[in-house]
């Protein structure tokens, strides 16, 4: 037990910042201001400090995402995971509303039916909702594919893409897809991120609003 820090219970995420802090201190890694919080808040809820060199931003991203938000942007997800994440409340402040549709027996039947993933299915879904909506997609590669592919064909533009899928098969791929867009951005390169860090991503947006007002 020698070992072992004792902290409050509602200090715990505070003293998590600050070791990160430390860290990248030590690291010699020193975050642009405008996305120093996001980045901190993907190492915060994945202990792993590769987020530092690989989280990508378009130009002002953080600031775009953050005016759409308090514009009453809706936030898209594409696992349930992700919306389980997301804070909904502080979402609802600006009239925002946070969707899923994986789940629903018309996603599944439309994409058995074309042969081809609900994750596809959802983006052309969420493309009919009648305001911007910000994207985060933290598992399927093919959502973010479907969404170049409606951005090239001129059929739809998303607000905002925050793009971390994890895993191996055409995750890279679709990630500089959407890199080579002219859409506003959050991407992690390579192949780590994950529906965990989707929310993370749209929280440590919510919370820099909240946390300035």
């Amino acid at each position: 037990m020698e070992n072992i820090e004792y902290v409050r219970p509602q200090d715990i995420e505070k003293r998590s910042f600050a070791i990160i802090s430390k860290e990248l201190e030590e690291k010699g890694i020193v975050l642009p201001k405008e996305q120093e919080l996001v980045t901190k808040r993907a190492i915060h809820t994945s202990a792993d400090f590769d987020y530092a060199k690989t989280m990508t931003y378009s130009a002002h991203a953080v600031g775009i995402a953050k005016k759409l938000i308090q514009n009453g942007a809706d936030i898209v997800t594409d696992t349930n995971m992700a919306l389980a994440g997301v804070n909904k409340k502080e979402l609802a402040k600006y009239g925002g509303e946070a969707h899923c549709f994986m789940a629903e027996e018309e996603v599944a039947k439309i994409a058995k039916e074309r042969g081809v993933t609900r994750a596809a299915v959802s983006m052309e879904k969420a493309a009919q909702i009648e305001k911007p909506v910000i994207f985060a997609i933290g598992n399927a590669p093919t959502a973010l594919i479907e969404l170049y592919e409606m951005i090239q064909s001129g059929k739809y533009r998303p607000a905002f893409i925050i793009g971390v899928p994890v895993g191996f098969v055409n995750v890279e791929a679709a990630k500089d897809l959407i890199l080579k867009t002219d859409v506003p951005y959050i991407i992690n390169r390579g192949r780590k991120g994950g529906s965990n860090i989707a929310a993370a991503i749209c929280n440590a947006l919510l919370y820099a609003l909240r946390d300035r007002n």
